[in-house]
């Protein structure tokens, strides 16, 4: 879990890719996050969509009254989802911002990454953790989505157990549950994950 991977110019990525085609596009809101929302009874409030990409969880969380901003590296992904927000009628909040170097201020209730952290240089997930620490409100919730080690492609992102999670998050989170399940998309033979709901200690 700490070889080097090779990832895509983000910027040039969403500049030149049709957002459907993403091998991670969901229109819908991630099947997790929405049964994880309703367990936790998670229903009003600020929320933050890390590495927003397409934007669509942002979107859903919207649609549902949340108070949404989401983040991209990529000023691509960031100017196409104001678009589709105005498009929609959606108020969500769309920023470029770099999750190890954060401008962002203020706290959220609900923060989700679906694909961000296991794309980090494993040496930057401490400054990951920094930022998620400052972000996550006292009693709020941060949900994460990464690669789980039972995928058996071996390029891509990052892969991970519950244990590693645990390991990288505990002294900052509590780990309130790591299951796995698979990434929700458009390929035939979905990419195996970690769903993982974790609370600021």
């Amino acid at each position: 879990m700490s070889d080097e991977r090779n990832f895509p110019d983000w910027q040039e990525l969403y500049r030149s890719t049709p957002a459907e085609s993403l091998p991670w596009y969901h229109a819908s809101l991630d099947p997790d996050l929405e049964q994880a929302l309703e367990r936790w009874q998670v229903a009003r409030g600020r929320a933050l969509d890390l590495g927003t990409g397409p934007a669509t969880q942002a979107f859903a969380l919207a649609a549902r009254g949340f108070d949404v901003t989401g983040t991209d590296l990529s000023h691509a992904a960031v100017e196409q989802a104001v678009a589709q927000a105005a498009q929609r009628g959606l108020a969500a909040r769309f920023l470029q911002d770099d999750v190890l170097d954060s401008r962002l201020d203020g706290r959220f209730d609900v923060v989700f990454d679906r694909g961000c952290f296991h794309c980090l240089p494993p040496a930057r997930r401490g400054d990951y953790v920094s930022t998620l620490k400052r972000l996550v409100a006292p009693g709020g919730f941060f949900f994460l989505k990464c690669f789980s080690v039972l995928e058996p492609f071996d390029q891509g992102p990052y892969r991970f157990t519950p244990e590693a999670l645990r390991e990288i998050f505990g002294a900052d989170f509590e780990v309130l549950s790591a299951e796995e399940t698979i990434y929700h998309g458009p390929r035939e033979s979905p990419p195996r994950a970690l769903f993982a709901v974790l609370k600021p200690r």
